[in-house]
Order: structure tokens, then sequence, then C-alpha cells
């Protein structure tokens, strides 16, 4: 693969950024996985990322949930059937939309969501204990960027 620019440094570069997010994939995992009664596990991350949506976006169509999070329709429906049945997240008819659905987070699914995000800052706050704020800083907004970045290309193809 070429990325234009006709140099080796930019496939290198490319390189680590390859190799790096694969390992943050794994190690972001395994880090999950090696701490089975952790608070931050209290969710599954799907139900995590629907919950952190409602908190943030309020109410939301079955449809609209999908689209923010670039998923299939049917995939939301699936995960919000199982949230509901656990306490989650409750549905109703979408005023709008008779065929759609609103689904919104309950009191407690709101409580675990904050449990579970606590949680993670916590462990967070002592993986990057001897960073200082500015690199800590710099890593917020970089990583902000690298999930818009791959939004949008996920998005437009």
């Amino acid at each position: 693969m070429t990325t234009g620019r006709g140099d080796g440094e930019t496939e290198v570069i490319l390189g680590i950024i390859e190799t790096e997010l694969a390992h943050l994939m794994r190690l972001g995992e395994a880090s999950r996985r090696s701490s089975a009664a952790a608070p931050h596990r209290a969710l599954d991350r799907a139900a995590y990322v629907i919950l952190r949506q409602l908190a943030d976006g309020g109410p939301q169509n079955v449809s609209a949930l999908a689209a923010r999070l670039n998923l299939d329709g049917s995939t939301i429906t699936r995960q919000v059937a199982a949230m509901q049945r656990d306490g989650l997240v409750s549905r109703t008819a979408d005023p709008n939309d008779g065929r759609g659905t609103v689904v919104t987070a309950t009191r407690a699914g709101l409580r675990r969501m904050e449990h579970v995000s606590a949680a993670r800052r916590e462990l967070y706050g002592r993986i990057l204990a001897d960073w200082s704020e500015r690199d800590r800083r710099s890593l917020a907004t970089l990583m902000h960027r690298l999930n818009e970045s791959l939004d949008r290309h996920t998005r437009n193809g």
C-alpha cells in the first residue's frame, strides 16, 4: 500500500501505528478479562456503548442509535432487547414513526453505566499515573481524533 508521499518514512510510521493499535486492542481485552469481579465488567461492551449514547443524547429511536453507533438496526434491536430484560433500558413506541421504537436508559442502567465509567477512569488513572497531565491530555485529544477519523472512514467507505 502506498500513501502518496513516496518515501519509506510514512510506511514505517503507519506500520508502527498498525502494530500499536493491534497491541492496544489485545491489551484492552486482556485487562478486561484479567479481573473477572472488577466493577468495570458490570456491563458488556455493547450495553456500555449504548448506555453512553443514551446518557449523552437522551432517548433515541432504534434507527438513530444504529446510525450513530454505525451498527445494523437488527443488531441494536437484539442488544436493546437483552438490555431491557436486564432492566437497563425501556422501549416505547416512537410517536413520530409507528413502526419505530424509542429507547430510554433506565435509572438502573444509568447507575450501572456510571459505576462502570468510574471504575474505568480509576483503572486508567492507575495505568497512566506516571504520565504528565500534558501527556494524558495529548493522548485524549489524539484518541478522539483517531475515533473521529475511524468513524468517518467506516461511514464513507
